[in-house]
């Protein structure tokens, strides 16, 4: 009968868990995340109105990365606003593309680069790879290195590639060794294949945080703040 009741407990207690992980009240991979002290998140339209202020104000986060555009054609509305903002309220901010494999990387770059400001202290382009797994691998390849050599060229930035373990395994894990990756892992620490390393780990997909309404996306840096100076500002 004792047993009977621990399990019970033990039952009722693991879906009160499961519930106040659900709706982003607590976040199991925190406890795996605690050890790197630079966050930020990444926002878009999804997040509806977003008071930069009133994040800036938790002193919790010190970047932003913005969704600024998407395939060959898509603008992000929030973009603009979110960008001017973000900046004024002290974010490190940066923009990042939603890679399509239905145009060229020289369309897609083009788009880009007609909607993101081209200013000296904005962090790194991010291409956001998390596109399906059955393109030619020489075809994603070719059109990912047209758009991120044109913006590199444009912003004199490398690009950082923002991957799934899928995309990464069939699209970046060969021929992309000299680019800096910003993994999505929201069960465990970031694992990549051949031992390679990440600069960025998005830890948290229903994040809860002081000035968005909506749940938001929370990351950390790979390094601590002389690392993250050293490299961004």
């Amino acid at each position: 009968m004792k047993l009977k009741k621990i399990a019970i407990i033990a039952m009722v207690a693991a879906a009160v868990l499961a519930f106040l992980e659900y709706k982003g009240y607590i976040w199991h991979t925190s406890l795996f995340a605690s050890g790197y002290e630079i966050r930020g998140l990444d926002a878009s339209h999804y997040q509806g109105e977003v008071d930069w202020q009133k994040v800036a104000s938790s002193g919790k986060y010190q970047f932003v990365y913005l969704k600024a555009t998407e395939g060959h054609d898509y603008v992000d509305d929030t973009f603009k606003g979110n960008w001017e903002e973000a900046k004024k309220s002290g974010f490190m901010t940066g923009a990042y593309h939603f890679f399509s494999a239905r145009s060229t990387g020289v369309e897609q770059a083009e788009l880009f680069i007609s909607n993101v400001p081209k200013e000296e202290q904005s962090l790194p382009p991010v291409i956001d790879l998390e596109i399906a797994l059955d393109h030619p691998v020489e075809q994603i390849q070719r059109e990912l290195k047209l758009f991120s050599n044109s913006v590199e060229t444009y912003y004199s930035k490398k690009p950082i590639l923002y991957v799934t373990y899928d995309t990464y395994n069939k699209y970046v894990s060969s021929g992309f060794e000299d680019y800096d990756i910003w993994i999505r892992d929201i069960l465990k620490p970031p694992s990549l294949k051949g031992d390679s390393d990440w600069l960025l780990w998005q830890y948290c997909n229903r994040g809860r945080v002081d000035g968005i309404d909506a749940y938001v996306d929370i990351n950390v840096f790979n390094g601590d703040q002389s690392a993250f100076d050293a490299r961004f500002k």
